[in-house]
């Protein structure tokens, strides 16, 4: 029975929760008051239920909090954030609503009164909306407002408050004044290369470089056009004013260019000086123009990167400079005392100063003529244009003879490859000629005259080969070449003839020299070469009186002028001809060496072979045809060449003698080297080379000779006893080089010995050997004594 009252209060508790839970609370109470009219016990179990009840939703609630506990921190935060700036906005609105509403009132207040006195304002109202429309006209407005309507309506505060902001709106006007003025530089800063690219390309088109010489010859002095900014053309004459160019063609002085102004608008300079004027604070605005376009200057004047690369480069730098101050000229001349004379001279000079550091720099990179060729004329067109409007540019004029020289420069690098060039592909063999056409065709490239050859028949062959023609035409070319720079120079023909003068002597002194000086020392150039670059030149010297003439026809200078310069011709030529002389002397002397080292004497043989070996036959026959090939040669070098090939034979010969190496020497031997003695001796004989007197040639074998004499003879007696002696027959042995040679002849270990028949035979004589060697070596004792 207990159990079944327990489970009964149970479920009537478990009832009691699920009404409390849901149901409003305001109906709460008669439910919990049966709790109390039930069992005495109940509402304790009651509480108990409820506890665990309340537990059980703790449990729930804690699980619901702890899954969305992060998006409720976040949540947070953000109401955080956003709680100030709804509190003042809130305010805001709150506090512009109630603006409104006071200032609706005061309207309403004051709107009466406002009609009323409408009429006493009404004058006035026109000149507020013009100052509104135009402010830059508006400070004379200000002025009438101060001085004549604004005290009519004095009294009324709005007036007050309008003459209180007055000087305020007086700042305003020339804060955007000044903005006007900062975006005008900004505009020009950004236009002044066409500006400058408009004006060089009309002074290109109005003074064309030939015109400037003439008139520079003819009048004494130069004007440069002027392009002014009302769109006629003007030029500078010397006293420096501006007077229309009225005595050309009236067409041409009407014509229309285009402007600055068509590319720049100066009206905010103009503005914003009138107003700083008025305001009297002219000096301030003044002061920063001058200060802005010096900055400006001097960006403008700093050279683009890798300017020195291209011609466009240094367009874009002359275009930006003309720019600048084709636009200060115009300041200069359109406003009064903004800008000064002095100002831009100081300026010109700051930027002259700058140009010349900075084409020097940039000119000393170039390598290529033709780029040198065309910054020179980019100059002469940038000096022109801003002499035009009255800046001075003789110090650009003296920049370009330094231009000139490293164009110059450039120019014979260029030429120095062209002459390379020519003389690796030289066949070094005279020119062969199968017509009269193309006998014609050389003649025409280079001056040849010779009647000799003119009487022969075709075929035939002119001495020079074929460089010849080709270093001349090209000697020409580089002249044209370094024409081209001094043409709009505004020099005189003399100072023209003078620099072209000067620059072909660098080419024939230096370039030309230097080459063939090169050409010379090369391994590969053999003997047949240098004999006809010896005939080259020769004729190239010759033809050098044809370059002068041509100089001459080119400038039209005469060349009795008392200052003419000469051509080097001969200096370089003659050294060239040197070189290869000394060069063929080398070179035969080489020769013979390399025959020399051939040989290959039996130094025991016990007799000669009867005939000259064959080594030096060889040498002689190389040597009589060499010198065949020098027959064209001047008389001279040929005889100089074949007397310094005797000379090297004979010591080479006498040095194989007497070659430390060499130990024993056999009579047989003696002999055999007598035989090739004799035939250089008549090699030297037989008038190799036409022009030497008597026996000459064959001197240089003279100390052979007589020492082989006095061996082949045994004539000891007669050579010691004249020794010394101005007529003895064996002058030219020297007693060292004979003992020497006897001491090779000699053999200690008396096996093989010339000498031991005369100690079986006659002792005498071997005793006459001994007192030889002893005389012998007294002699050399008392000469090195």
């Amino acid at each position: 029975m207990a159990d079944t009252e327990t489970m009964e209060c149970i479920t009537e508790h478990e009832r009691i929760l699920q009404e409390i839970e849901s149901t409003d609370t305001a109906c709460v109470g008669p439910t919990l008051r049966s709790i109390y009219d039930d069992q005495p016990n109940a509402h304790k179990r009651f509480m108990e239920k409820l506890d665990a009840r309340i537990r059980n939703h703790d449990r729930e609630i804690e699980k619901m909090c702890n899954f969305h506990h992060q998006g409720f921190v976040d949540a947070i935060t953000e109401l955080l954030k956003v709680r100030a700036d709804a509190e003042k906005l809130m305010v805001g609105a709150v506090t512009a609503q109630t603006q409104e509403v006071i200032r609706c009132r005061m309207q309403q207040r004051n709107m009466t009164t406002t009609v009323e006195k409408l009429q006493l304002c009404l004058p006035a109202l026109p000149e507020v909306k013009c100052f509104i429309y135009r402010y830059y006209a508006a400070l004379k407005t200000m002025e009438q407002l101060e001085n004549v309507y604004i005290p009519r309506v004095s009294k009324y505060r709005f007036c007050q408050i309008m003459a209180e902001n007055l000087p305020r709106l007086r700042e305003e006007i020339k804060e955007i004044s000044m903005s006007d003025l900062k975006d005008f530089l900004e505009s020009i800063r950004k236009h002044s290369d066409k500006v400058g690219e408009t004006a060089m390309r009309q002074a290109q088109q109005h003074r064309t470089f030939n015109s400037a010489v003439t008139k520079q010859l003819n009048l004494g002095h130069y004007t440069k056009p002027v392009y002014s900014f009302n769109g006629r053309t003007h030029i500078h004459v010397p006293n420096g004013l501006l007077m229309n160019n009225d005595t050309g063609d009236e067409e041409e002085a009407d014509e229309e260019v285009l402007t600055a102004q068509d590319l720049v608008d100066f009206s905010p300079v103009y503005r914003c000086l009138h107003i700083y004027t008025v305001l009297g604070d002219r000096e301030t605005f003044e002061n920063y123009y001058r200060k802005q376009r010096k900055k400006q200057a001097r960006l403008v004047l700093q050279p683009h990167a890798n300017m020195h690369e291209t011609v466009e480069g240094y367009r874009r730098y002359f275009n930006q400079i003309v720019g600048f101050f084709v636009v200060e000229d115009h300041i200069l001349h359109a406003t009064t005392g903004l800008v000064t004379r002095a100002f831009t001279d100081e300026l010109w000079n700051m930027a002259l100063s700058k140009i010349i550091a900075v084409l020097r720099t940039h000119t000393s990179y170039c390598e290529d003529p033709d780029l040198v060729l065309e910054l020179k004329n980019l100059i002469v067109i940038f000096a022109d244009t801003v002499q035009g409007y009255g800046f001075p540019v003789n110090r650009l004029f003296d920049l370009l003879f330094e231009v000139r020289d490293q164009y110059n420069e450039t120019l014979l690098k260029k030429w120095a490859v062209v002459f390379r060039e020519i003389f690796e592909s030289d066949n070094y063999s005279p020119i062969p000629v199968e017509t009269e056409e193309e006998y014609k065709l050389v003649v025409s490239r280079f001056p040849f005259h010779d009647a000799e050859i003119e009487k022969q028949d075709f075929p035939k062959k002119l001495p020079m080969s074929q460089s010849v023609p080709q270093i001349y035409t090209q000697v020409k070319e580089f002249i044209y070449a370094s024409l081209k720079f001094s043409e709009s120079l505004h020099r005189s023909s003399t100072e023209i003839d003078d620099m072209l003068r000067k620059s072909t002597n660098l080419l024939l002194t230096r370039t030309l020299s230097s080459c063939l000086q090169n050409l010379i020392k090369k391994p590969h150039i053999g003997l047949t070469e240098l004999v006809q670059i010896i005939i080259n030149t020769t004729h190239l010297e010759q033809a050098c009186k044809y370059l002068e003439e041509f100089i001459t026809n080119i400038t039209n200078v005469s060349p009795e002028t008392v200052h003419t310069t000469r051509l080097y011709s001969l200096a370089t030529f003659k050294d060239a001809r040197h070189a290869a002389e000394g060069e063929i002397y080398t070179k035969l002397n080489q020769k013979i060496d390399e025959f020399i080292q051939l040989a290959d004497y039996e130094w025991d043989m016990s007799e000669s072979d009867g005939r000259a070996s064959g080594y030096l036959m060889d040498l002689i026959n190389f040597l009589r045809s060499t010198f065949q090939v020098f027959t064209h040669l001047p008389g001279k070098v040929a005889q100089t060449a074949c007397m310094s090939a005797c000379k090297h034979l004979s010591t080479s010969l006498m040095q194989m003698l007497l070659d430390t190496e060499l130990k024993q020497i056999s009579m047989g031997a003696i002999q055999q080297f007598n035989l090739d003695v004799i035939q250089c001796e008549l090699f030297a004989s037989s008038e190799p080379v036409p022009g030497f007197q008597g026996d000459t040639l064959q001197l240089a074998f003279i100390d052979l000779r007589q020492l082989l004499d006095l061996f082949m003879v045994w004539d000891w007696s007669t050579y010691l006893a004249d020794y010394g002696q101005p007529n003895s027959k064996y002058l030219r042995v020297n007693p060292a080089t004979a003992l020497a040679l006897l001491e090779k002849m000699k053999d200690t270990s008396k096996k093989n010995n010339i000498f031991s028949q005369f100690r079986k035979n006659d002792r005498d004589k071997q005793k006459l050997i001994e007192t030889v060697v002893k005389q012998l070596r007294s002699l050399v004792n008392s000469m090195s004594s």
